[in-house]
């Protein structure tokens, strides 16, 4: 194959690992192929097989020994903010039923907020995180007293 059209396939499934969900495993594709492409460029590559070879070699190498590294840091990131957000407080800016969703700030910030209680809560409610949930943050108004 010529060494663009490695560099276009790299680019491709660079772009297809930010459009989907793939876990990974299209990140390391990506950068295999592009290794080839730039190997290609300067006539280092050698033959057909032997590209197609070194670019099975390198994503699979990229999917052992890195993905499960990666994975773990992305979901630290994750777990960190999950974390952080419990038992703050949120400030609605919507009136929302119960079981509903509406917005509320939290830090400047606008959230999506779902009330995890029974009662309607009301514009300007002070409710205290419980869950997130992505970026829905589970609300419930704060004790009486």
């Amino acid at each position: 194959m010529p060494w663009w059209a490695w560099l276009v396939l790299g680019f491709v499934l660079l772009a297809s690992e930010l459009a989907s969900p793939s876990g990974f495993y299209l990140l390391f594709a990506g950068i295999a192929a592009i290794i080839v492409g730039l190997l290609g460029l300067g006539e280092l590559s050698g033959p057909l097989w032997a590209q197609w070879l070194l670019f099975t070699l390198i994503s699979v190498l990229g999917v052992t020994l890195l993905r499960s590294r990666l994975a773990r840091g992305f979901n630290r990131a994750d777990a960190m903010v999950d974390d952080s957000l419990v038992g703050q407080i949120v400030t609605l800016t919507d009136r929302i039923e119960a079981g509903g969703v509406g917005q509320g700030e939290h830090r400047g910030s606008v959230w999506t907020v779902q009330n995890l209680g029974a009662q309607v809560l009301e514009v300007g409610a002070r409710c205290t995180v419980d869950e997130v949930n992505g970026v829905t943050l589970g609300v419930r108004a704060p004790p009486a007293g």
